[in-house]
């Protein structure tokens, strides 16, 4: 079942891995960069961003009020979406999970043919179409507690709306490899979304995927682990 043809506005932004199979026992969530164990605590992606699906909708269909375009005036090119991977630069946080957000984009530029190589706004961006939907793909490199730095100036810049921000980052609270997205909310305690969420003034209102990155669930003792590659794992605590 490919997860990301669930979010039918976004064919857009069809994530880069597939479930396999749903069993009582782990599941493999392939990545073409990251592969992660599944815990059976995963709920139907499909079903969780229903409502985001429903926002990017409205926003790539125009409204009813508009006036007719004048046939001789081209339409204005569709704002990007903007999508996010929060992280940190540096060798020493490869792997590490505070990073699964740069991961996913990696994965997403991989699967997509997008190459994240220019540097501007204090990130590595890269743009490119993902069906027919233009993207920009961004790893901000201010570190995690300064991400809105580089985040907000690229919103600012490009005048993208914010429903149309996808931020990624990794969550300790959720269980291993457990996918999360939400139309909006807070900063959850993450030091990377409560900058953002300063530098868009103290607006909430963007969607973000939220990757578990705990073991506690799967492991007795309780344990949570960081991600080193795609088979090892490195104990934290």
């Amino acid at each position: 079942m490919n997860i990301g043809a669930s979010i039918s506005s976004v064919a857009a932004l069809r994530l880069p891995f597939s479930i396999h199979s749903f069993r009582t026992s782990r599941t493999l969530i392939s990545f073409p960069s990251l592969s992660l164990l599944h815990s059976p605590t995963f709920h139907n992606f499909s079903s969780i961003t229903s409502s985001i699906t429903a926002s990017m909708s409205t926003s790539s269909s125009p409204t009813t009020d508009q006036p007719a375009l004048d046939d001789k005036k081209p339409a204005p090119p569709p704002k990007p979406w903007l999508i996010v991977g929060l992280g940190n630069p540096g060798k020493k946080y490869d792997r590490t999970r505070h990073n699964v957000g740069f991961e996913m984009v990696d994965a997403v530029a991989e699967a997509e043919g997008i190459s994240i190589s220019n540097v501007s706004f204090k990130a590595l961006i890269g743009k490119g179409f993902i069906g027919d939907v233009p993207v920009m793909l961004a790893k901000p490199q201010t570190f995690m507690n300064a991400s809105g730095e580089s985040v907000g100036a690229i919103v600012s810049y490009y005048k993208i709306p914010l429903k149309q921000v996808l931020v990624i980052f990794d969550d300790l609270d959720l269980p291993f490899a457990k996918l999360r997205m939400l139309p909006k909310g807070g900063h959850g305690g993450h030091n990377g979304m409560r900058s953002i969420i300063d530098h868009f003034k103290g607006s909430r209102d963007f969607p973000r995927l939220r990757i578990g990155t705990c073991l506690r669930a799967l492991l007795t003792p309780p344990h949570c682990f960081y991600i080193i590659s795609a088979v090892k794992w490195v104990k934290i605590f």
